[in-house]
């Protein structure tokens, strides 16, 4: 969606600050922080997103109750602290992918669920329509919460790999895809890292992923997309971390299956 609202011209650059397009940030520590810095999250911010701890900011921020007039998420966000300058340090904050749907609304002056039916839902022929969960001001909860069938989750990931067309028209800027799937930040994991949004791995492969099971994979040089929707009973248990591990292997394993089925019919 920020793609679109480039391309659509509603923001300038990556490179402008967030507090540029969401003034209630004026002021805090999002003064400092880049489009692009939030997308990569590598803004430096202070975040805590341990799942089990009721007292980290991803268990917080989803009580909190904003002040007068203000967006949920930004009310708590800008009251943030900084860890580190920005970009030199990701760390994932699912309170910034939150951030990021604000900036959308913000820029365009549209619903987020609104803008992703005018420009991929609708034109793109999806066949069912998807919710969205809305937050405590009334806003869709971006960083999560979007259920869609299983076979629309595998659309958008053809909408993906097939450069970012809907309707026969480019959404999304020229080299947008390219930059948002390759390793942008490292995460500190060997073969893997962070686009903007997506979790890429060395090999040219990059992924959706949700904390349940949730996700869509995508492979460009097999022209392969694994859509995949599930129901962990915790996000960040050791049953959770090892079914995550499963699931990769998973991916692994139809990677092999087709390489094998191609070797066999030449």
């Amino acid at each position: 969606m920020v793609g679109a609202a480039i391309k659509d011209g509603y923001i300038k650059s990556i490179d402008d600050k967030v507090s540029d397009y969401i003034p209630d940030l004026k002021g805090s520590v999002y003064d400092d922080v880049t489009i692009k810095q939030l997308l990569t999250m590598t803004s430096g911010v202070k975040w805590n997103e341990d799942y089990g701890d009721p007292k980290s900011d991803v268990a917080l921020f989803n009580s909190h109750k904003a002040e007068p007039g203000v967006n949920v998420t930004v009310s708590y966000m800008r009251k943030l602290k900084r860890e580190v300058p920005p970009g030199t340090k990701w760390v994932y904050k699912t309170g910034e992918t939150n951030l990021i749907g604000v900036l959308v609304s913000s820029a365009t002056k549209k619903n987020l669920s609104d803008y992703l039916s005018e420009k991929i839902w609708r034109p793109f022929g999806m066949e069912r329509d998807a919710s969205w969960l809305l937050g405590s001001t009334g806003q869709e909860i971006s960083g999560c919460c979007l259920q869609a069938s299983t076979r629309d989750f595998a659309r958008f990931g053809l909408f993906i790999l097939g450069g970012g067309m809907a309707a026969g028209k480019p959404v999304l800027p020229e080299g947008w895809i390219a930059a948002a799937t390759t390793k942008q930040a490292d995460i500190g994991e060997a073969g893997y890292g962070y686009g903007y949004q997506w979790w890429t791995m060395d090999d040219g492969s990059y992924a959706a992923r949700g904390i349940f099971g949730q996700g869509i994979f995508i492979n460009p040089k097999r022209k392969l997309i694994i859509a995949s929707n599930s129901n962990w009973p915790k996000a960040s248990d050791r049953q959770g971390a090892n079914q995550a591990k499963k699931r990769l292997a998973f991916f692994k394993q139809v990677q092999l299956a087709i390489d094998k089925e191609a070797k066999a019919t030449k």
